[in-house]
């Protein structure tokens, strides 16, 4: 587990009540989470009681979902605050949801965008854990990079609801959750940017089906769902309808930088698992921390990790002012995915073929390390959108 004392450790300094919840989180995940990782990993029931024990104990030790509002049940850390304790409760995947911090994103969605039903109903068991929300927004052959080609439709019923039809995958907890927001087109044609909408659809309704989970490199977590001519009701749409994108925007994001933070702390445990490799691995040459490959490993990772850190907190801060910062999550995004591809496998390469089996949790980190590169927009996208935005300002016609 990254330490703030590190090489790896943190380079922005928060106050002393957030750095002090910060070491609290940092101990718990790794002395409590990080152990029941493989029981975690294999779901079931084992799984759900281990997942229930430990947030049993968050809550007694005063961490439970810090980051969401005080009035709701919450830590009421705001977003700032939060973010400088997000790498050390992302240090494992499980550490949000044992924490309670999971359902950030469609708290504050519902808060700010929902009727006052969905709010009075939903936000306080999301936050109490009772119950789990999902986003369903990439469908099969639909390239999700692309949302105003979404095929699936929600028209008006003749009580005012809405009747939603079509299929999204890639949807994140979908086997599990009580309620999934969708996208729809509301209005207008494949590729109209106006029309699109997000319903609350509970995944209780007639016709909402779980299709398939879809592993990513062999680990769960990710649905295929169908939904035919499911009944939404009125107040379930978000904001006012025809302003998916909007929303959407902000929700993706507060949740690409969240992923980064996340990300940064995985990628903090991996450096920390090939420097203590490299400390305590003999050979013929002697330690494998004095050869000089190895140093180099060392340093790219290091200076990897630490440029990944400082564009997530300069997205953070901008997101925390209420400024637009898309330019800057889009650097922070593919530079942490890359980052940390980059730090587990030269993890890897230090502990040989131990860095390949089941005793480290490197391959786990390698895996989402290459799925952080498609994850929330392919590399591409980020690209292409930070660039064309930096080339507006040198001509109308510079990044036509």
């Amino acid at each position: 587990m990254t330490d703030p004392e590190s090489p790896a450790g943190e380079t922005v300094r928060p106050d002393v009540r957030v750095a002090e919840l910060r070491e609290r989180v940092a101990r718990f995940v790794g002395t409590r989470v990080v152990p029941y990782e493989e029981v975690l990993d294999a779901g079931g029931p084992a799984a759900d009681a281990a997942r229930d024990e430990l947030r049993a104990r968050a809550r007694e030790e005063g961490l439970w979902a810090l980051p969401l509002p005080a009035e709701l049940g919450g830590g009421g850390l705001s977003f700032g605050e939060y973010a400088a304790l997000a790498e050390a409760e992302g240090a494992s995947d499980h550490g949000p949801a044992v924490l309670g911090s999971a359902p950030l994103l469609d708290v504050t969605m519902l808060a700010r965008h929902g009727a006052p039903r969905v709010r009075e109903e939903y936000l306080e068991p999301l936050v109490a854990g009772g119950i789990r929300a999902c986003y369903a927004m990439t469908e099969p052959d639909v390239p999700g990079s692309d949302p105003t080609l979404t095929a699936t439709r929600a028209e008006r019923a003749p009580d005012g609801g809405w009747v939603v039809s079509g299929r999204k995958w890639f949807t994140s907890g979908a086997g599990r959750a009580a309620l999934v927001t969708v996208l729809a087109r509301t209005e207008g044609l494949p590729g109209d940017r106006e029309g699109l909408s997000l319903l609350l659809v509970p995944t209780g309704s007639p016709g909402f089906r779980v299709l398939r989970e879809l592993p990513v490199f062999g680990a769960g977590g990710q649905y295929e769902i169908g939904l035919d001519r499911v009944r939404v009701p009125a107040d379930h749409l978000l904001g006012e309808g025809g302003d998916a994108l909007s929303i959407a925007g902000e929700r993706l994001q507060l949740g690409r930088t969240l992923r980064c933070l996340r990300w940064i702390g995985q990628a903090g445990r991996a450096f920390d698992l090939m420097c203590a490799r490299a400390a305590a691995r003999g050979g013929p040459g002697g330690p494998l921390a004095g050869h000089q490959l190895v140093q180099q490993h060392v340093f790219e990772a290091l200076l990897a990790l630490r440029g990944a850190r400082l564009l997530a907190h300069e997205a953070v801060a901008l997101i925390a002012a209420g400024r637009d910062a898309r330019t800057e999550v889009g650097l922070a995004k593919v530079a942490a995915a890359r980052m940390l591809q980059q730090v587990t496998d030269s993890a890897i390469q230090v502990h040989g073929a131990a860095g390949l089996g089941p005793d480290t949790p490197l391959p786990a980190l390698f895996r989402t390390g290459r799925a952080a590169r498609i994850l929330d927009g392919p590399d591409e996208l980020h690209v292409t959108s930070v660039a064309r935005h930096v080339l507006r300002d040198y001509g109308p016609d510079a990044a036509a």
